[in-house]
């Protein structure tokens, strides 16, 4: 119930954001990348930083005043990128998450990678909270006291954690040598996490549009200029913290624990692994039947491998015998049954009419011979008006384009599962004067790639091309949403007006031709 809500204020906010920076800049396009670029700011800063830090009790937070106000022009700007870039991965992948939840991007195939996003969650606010520990400043000492009493709750540990922050003699040196460790293997490790959390994602997306990287890196370098992290008083372990700037990214745990009680922060944050963890498989669902190959129609041509989203097509050596060198193999574990594949196959023609449509690769529950027939079936309806065939698929089609007059739909997983010979089939065999495609706006696929690889096929970028032959004025690609009915039905009567426009056009050329008389063709 709360995910449909919560997907159309990510639509509308899409929505919003393309009008501004346009889609290639559009940050909840890129929040992975996004907080893959802040991960490696938060590194070099960091890396710039340990070389003047110095681990002590008393050297430590000496150290970090020295590079905030001694050293201002590079140390205090790069102490400062530190911090605000760290908080930017921080709600760079908090949105994300919400938003991969949104839309639903975390069931069947995509498991793997929700489940794997969880402990770099965890990583990167451990590795946040021992960060403002080595300042050693009165936060940290606040920190460093009520996360020894939060462990100390469980009752695990031989002796109490936080006897060592209650007078000044408690601590040494070899505290922040170990915290210092602390913070530089956890990021590592976030690193190793995050190589994992990619494996099951064919051409993920690492980097941001340069466009994008550059504006936000400004806007960091700004914000560092004008508001510079600056630290708390020295700590004084002699003395109680009364006024804490808290940073709400990194610690909301703890006033959490402050109004409640450590047992109430431990449950809370068992509840929330346990649900995150759990998430892929509520409620249980029938998984749809993944892509099946027919190897009497295998050519191991290797297109379906290069376009499938999650790597659940490869190609093996030939094991029937035919004088191919590869087949296709479906990995029905990772297949999400989005058909693109079956978008990919040479063999999906509809022109097919000597042997059964049987493509190299096909949905079982959504067969290409299915849909041929769905457009046969299609060719009588004719009232006149141009016939505008729209193609697209359960999140691009709005309901109420489907009962608009004067189109005609034909839905499938992905759009980028009905192969261009579909749309050369639709306009040479009469069945539409028109198609409209409607893709899912850029970055939002459910298959990730689905509208881009079906722009690429009809520009002639990307096998299988739509051929030269089909006039491209008849054709009309539009990005669409289950929000934008209106949009995808402008699109749509712009394509029937330009139409008949086209035809009356033509109409009043013909009857303005002079008579042949050499031939005897005579215009009535």
């Amino acid at each position: 119930m709360l995910r449909r809500p919560l997907a159309t204020v990510f639509l509308w906010a899409e929505a919003w954001l393309d009008k501004v920076f346009g889609p290639r800049w559009n940050p909840l396009y890129q929040l992975g990348a996004l907080g893959f670029f802040y991960y490696w700011i938060v590194v070099v800063s960091g890396i710039y930083l340990y070389i003047f830090f110095d681990t002590g009790t008393t050297e430590a937070y000496e150290s970090v005043e020295y590079l905030t106000h001694d050293q201002w022009y590079l140390g205090g700007i790069m102490r400062s990128l530190h911090r605000y870039a760290s908080d930017g991965m921080v709600l760079m992948m908090a949105v994300h998450i919400v938003r991969e939840y949104a839309l639903g991007h975390f069931k069947g195939p995509r498991w793997f990678t929700w489940i794997t996003g969880i402990p770099v969650a965890g990583f990167v606010i451990v590795a946040g909270i021992t960060g403002y520990w080595l300042i050693w400043d009165t936060l940290a000492q606040y920190i460093a006291l009520t996360t020894a009493e939060w462990f100390d709750w469980l009752g695990i540990f031989g002796e109490s954690i936080a006897r060592n922050f209650l007078t000044p003699n408690s601590l040494d040196d070899r505290f922040f040598t170990l915290l210092m460790f602390i913070h530089v293997v956890v990021p590592l490790l976030l690193l190793l996490v995050l190589w994992i959390h990619l494996q099951r994602i064919t051409k993920p997306k690492i980097n941001p549009n340069r466009g994008l990287a550059v504006g936000t890196f400004v806007m960091l370098v700004v914000l560092s200029l004008v508001e510079p992290a600056l630290s708390h008083a020295a700590a004084d372990l002699s003395t109680v913290p009364v006024v804490l700037n808290l940073d709400w990214y990194y610690l909301a745990i703890y006033p959490f624990m402050e109004v409640t009680s450590y047992g109430s922060a431990w449950g809370l944050v068992a509840v929330l692994t346990i649900m995150l963890g759990i998430l892929p498989w509520l409620p249980p669902r029938k998984r749809p039947k993944p892509a099946i190959v027919h190897l009497e129609s295998c050519n191991g041509c290797g297109r379906c491998e290069a376009d499938c989203p999650y790597e659940s097509v490869l190609m093996r050596p030939r094991s029937d015998g035919l004088p191919f060198e590869q087949e296709a193999v479906v990995n029905a574990s990772l297949c999400t049954a989005c058909g693109i594949c079956a978008g990919s196959c040479p063999t999906s023609t509809p022109f097919r009419r000597r042997t059964a449509m049987l493509p190299g690769i096909d949905l079982p529950e959504a067969t290409l011979l299915d849909l041929r027939s769905q457009l046969d079936r299609l060719g009588s309806n004719d009232n006149g008006d141009p016939r505008i065939l729209v193609l697209g698929c359960q999140d691009s089609l709005p309901a109420e384009v489907a009962a608009r007059d004067g189109a005609t739909t034909l839905c499938q997983p992905c759009v980028a599962g009905i192969p261009p010979s579909f749309i050369d089939y639709a306009l040479t065999r009469g069945i539409a004067d028109g198609v409209v495609i409607s893709t899912c706006r850029d970055g939002t696929c459910e298959y990730r790639f689905g509208d881009r690889w079906m722009r690429e096929r009809v520009a002639g970028q990307r096998d299988p091309y739509l051929r030269k032959r089909i006039p491209r004025d008849r054709i009309t690609i539009v990005e669409a949403a289950r929000i934008d009915g209106q949009k995808l039905q402008r699109a749509i009567q712009d394509l029937s007006d330009r139409l008949k426009a086209d035809k009356t056009a033509e109409d009043e050329l013909r009857l303005s031709e002079p008579p042949d008389i050499e031939s005897g063709r005579h215009h009535g």
